[in-house]
């Protein structure tokens, strides 16, 4: 068993380069070897900057790995020498950075962070905010830059310490300027690029909200761990309490004016399932806009189960940490509101302590329907009432038939009719025992005054037996049908609370929140929990339900094979056991589909190679055959010594020949390249070079029947990043494949244009161009012609090899149609740091000269 303790992470993360990240990290390292622990740097990068270098003094450097890669030799952390030199403290650099190829045991380097951490030894690491996973997309729409390396946030997250390293963009931006960054000659391109001040005003925005976000979570766990009741008025968050009906835009709006009114507030909206107050009336075709209008002004979307509205509520702001409740004024009338007792607004106002309860008036309020009461059960309030109203209420029916006014006016049929109205009235209001007590004292108060002889009691009389027996029936059979309405009515709100939950986790679902943690997020939610975690072995014994001994429940419920929904919080009813299967049973899938997933990426590199190799041994037998062939007949006839060849017969043989060896050459360089492509082992030379440098020997390379090219002036396109060899090898690729299309008499257009940082380079042709059908997306798929039917084409190679190529020098090749007919290849490519001497452009304007024929 291993008792190692794991390590701890402290990460410091900055918005940009440059920021003092490493610095901080270094000065961190010197204070603690000052206190006596043990610190070893295992890699640190300074980029050559002074000051950074002088905070390595006095501390342990692990000497680097040296590996070879691509023809270049590289260093990277030695992780085999670190876990066996086990220190204290490591600083590990640059936690985003992807390891060298065969160099280490990993393919990133917080991958090693992660054994260093299990080894047990606190590392200490460095990242920027453009590496972390969830934000990648948005830093390269700010920057233009895509971020090729980066780190889940999960894996940052579960730092123990994370200190955010902070400086004004202009800061940074000096710093720049006096050359503390970069090398001088990378000043200028760095501060019209990347560090412009709305870029890192951006990044560090983006920066900061991200940490407030990790502090914000490690406050909610500490709340929850110590079980904080009162609000933390940290950050403001407006709770809006949904019902469904039409005022719920009307308070959307509401709340999220008070958010924002303060600082980066949070808004979160809730609807209370399975009870009546704030679900009465519940639309789902209300409550779906009024989801996208919250999701629209930026909150969050909730819904929670709970049988008492107020309480549900007021739970939920608690466990979110919120601060103001935003609730519509009820919709009940003024009498529906004297029989049914308070509504929820003033409950949760009752019960809201610390948070400020904002009641919003409506058009729709005081609006709502009189009885019967949409409430499941009755409340305390009618069940006190009730037995009261049959003792009052026929007492008060008495005093006024007592008037002279209705002696002389009412009979004693009617006189019986009013009494049977009230008993049956108090049925509604408080039930079968309710009703008894009024029937009971409807009859004998009947049988005193109005049944002679009045003023006394002839209850003998078979005649007053009778009246009081058909006042106890009507009594009971009115509270029993009220009583069955009520338990229907409870049934019919949980299956619709629950198909209101299931709704809801569908439209979760549908909306891309499938993932594991989404969906136990979810569970905690709506079942009120204080934690919902996913384990893959049984629980212990206690049952389904076995208390904790600090008064919590846990609950659990079988996921799929080997995987179990662990609650803890309170314990729940069977009746809500049916929603958590349903839970657990979406959980079990979404594990089953990570699984599958797992198995898929797997076996996805076999069947690529399969395929591969299928392609290969099709395009094998025909396509280097057919060269293969010619040119081995050529070279027969000129051995043959049965016929004697002509001077330019033998010209022809030999042309033949030599045609035929190229061409073999060039299909083996390509099946050679691109093997090298899709094994990593591609070996580049980057540096800065201009279209005049290559374009030349590109188009002389260029069969002679090539069609003519036509080329703008490039003068004052800027020089790319590349390796010009292969860049060579991709224009003439692409303007090959596009002269093979180009129809007679017409010309093969090269132009070029500088936009963002990127050079494109755009080979047009005016042929049949692609149609729009999903065969479109195999145009770079290697041993296919998309669009040829001469299977003298070669292999098809020419666009895959060139898309592999250009993607090799961080660029992109793309199709376009062509306005009027063709298509249109993009190459776009990044700008060069700066700009070799190169000869100027010539002969590219003109069709390359033919290449002489072999000499014999």
């Amino acid at each position: 068993m291993n008792d190692v303790r794991p390590g701890q992470l402290k990460v410091y993360l900055g918005a940009a380069p440059g920021v003092g990240k490493t610095y901080r990290m270094l000065d961190e390292a010197r204070r603690r070897a000052g206190r006596g622990a043990d610190v070893v740097v295992g890699f640190v990068e300074c980029y050559g900057r002074p000051r950074t270098e002088a905070m390595l003094d006095g501390l342990e450097v692990l000497p680097r790995k040296r590996c070879t890669y691509g023809g270049g030799t590289f260093t990277e952390l030695d992780l085999d020498a670190l876990l066996a030199r086990r220190p204290q403290v490591a600083l590990v650099d640059e936690f985003a950075h992807t390891n060298v190829p065969g160099s280490g045991r990993n393919a990133k380097r917080w991958q090693d962070v992660e054994q260093l951490l299990a080894a047990g030894i606190d590392v200490i690491t460095t990242v920027n905010i453009q590496h972390l996973e969830s934000l990648n997309d948005v830093v390269e729409t700010i920057t233009e830059v895509p971020q090729s390396e980066t780190v889940p946030d999960e894996v940052v997250r579960r730092a123990q310490q994370i200190e955010f390293v902070d400086i004004p963009p202009e800061g940074l931006r000096r710093r720049m300027a006096h050359g503390n960054i970069y090398a001088p000659e990378k000043v200028d391109a760095a501060l019209a690029h990347h560090f412009r001040p709305g870029n890192l005003t951006a990044l560090r925005q983006l920066a900061l909200l991200w940490v407030a976000g990790r502090v914000d979570e490690a406050l909610q766990a500490h709340r929850s761990e110590h079980g904080t009741g009162r609000v933390w008025e940290t950050r403001e968050r407006v709770v809006v309490g949904l019902t469904g009906g039409p005022e719920g835009a009307t308070l959307i709006r509401r709340a999220a004016r008070i958010t924002d009114r303060s600082a980066r507030g949070d808004l979160l909206a809730v609807h209370v399932a399975r009870s009546d107050g704030l679900a009465a009336g519940a639309s789902h075709a209300s409550l779906a806009r009024q989801r996208r209008l919250v999701e629209d002004l930026g909150g969050s979307y909730h819904s929670v189960v709970g049988d008492d509205v107020p309480t549900a509520l007021v739970e939920f702001a608690r466990a979110e940490n919120a601060t103001q409740l935003v609730l519509g004024t009820s919709r009940r009338g003024r009498l529906e509101r004297f029989l049914t007792g308070r509504g929820t607004g003033e409950t949760v106002t009752a019960l809201s302590g610390d948070i400020d309860v904002h009641m919003v008036t409506h058009e729709r309020a005081g609006q709502g329907v009189l009885l019967p009461s949409r409430r499941r059960t009755l409340p305390r309030s009618r069940r006190t009432a009730g037995p009261v109203a049959g003792l009052l209420l026929p007492l008060a029916l008495t005093a006024l038939l007592k008037l002279d006014t209705a002696r002389s006016t009412l009979d004693l049929t009617s006189e019986a009719l009013l009494y049977l109205m009230a008993v049956v009235g108090v049925a509604c209001i408080g039930g079968v025992t309710s009703a008894l007590i009024a029937s009971v004292t409807a009859s004998l108060l009947l049988n005193y005054s109005f049944i002679p002889p009045v003023g006394q009691f002839t209850l003998g009389d078979a005649n007053s037996m009778l009246a009081l027996a058909v006042f106890a029936s009507v009594a009971v059979t009115v509270a029993a049908v009220v009583d069955r309405s009520l338990r229907l009515s409870r049934r019919s709100v949980r299956a619709t609370a629950e198909a209101e939950t299931m709704s809801s986790l569908a439209g979760t679902i549908v909306r891309g929140g499938t993932t594991i943690p989404a969906l136990l997020t979810r569970a905690k939610e709506t079942f009120g929990m204080r934690s919902v975690e996913l384990v893959g072995e049984p629980p212990g014994a206690g049952g389904p339900a076995s208390d904790t001994g600090a008064g919590e429940a846990v609950t659990s419920v079988p996921a799929g094979p080997g995987s179990y929904l662990i609650l803890r919080g309170r314990a729940l009813p069977s009746s809500e056991r049916r929603v958590l299967a349903a839970f657990a049973a979406h959980v079990g899938a979404a594990v089953e589909r990570a699984r599958l997933a797992e198995a898929a990426a797997e076996v996805e590199p076999v069947k690529a190679a399969d395929r591969m190799r299928t392609a290969l041994l099709r395009a094998v037998g025909h396509d280097l055959r057919t060269p293969l062939a010619a040119g081995w007949a050529a070279v027969s006839s000129l051995r043959s010594r049965e016929v004697q060849f002509s001077d330019e017969d033998r010209q022809e043989l030999l042309a033949t020949a030599d045609e035929s060896m190229a061409k073999l050459s060039r299909l083996v360089d390509n099946l050679l390249d691109l093997s090298r492509l899709q094994a990593g082992a591609l070996s580049l030379n980057l540096r800065a070079t201009t279209l005049e440098e290559v374009l030349p020997p590109a188009l002389e390379s260029l069969p002679p029947d090539t069609p003519e090219i036509e080329i703008p002036d490039l003068d004052e396109i800027p020089a790319v990043q590349s390796d010009p060899p292969l860049l060579e090898r991709v224009i003439a690729n692409l303007v090959g494949n596009a002269a093979r299309h180009t129809p007679p008499g017409r010309k093969v257009l090269v132009t070029a244009s500088a936009l963002a940082g990127r050079v494109e380079v755009r080979i047009v042709d005016r042929g049949p161009g692609l149609p729009p059908s999903p065969t479109r997306d195999r145009l770079f798929e290697p041993f296919q012609r998309l669009g040829d039917t001469d299977n003298t084409a070669g292999l098809g190679l020419g666009l895959a090899l060139s898309k592999g190529l250009t993607e090799a020098m961080n660029g992109t090749l793309r199709p376009e149609d062509t306005p009027g007919g063709g298509l249109t290849m993009v190459l776009s490519l990044p700008f060069a740091e700066r700009v070799p001497d190169v000869p100027d452009l010539r002969r590219v304007n003109r069709r390359p000269e033919p290449r002489p024929a072999a000499a014999p």
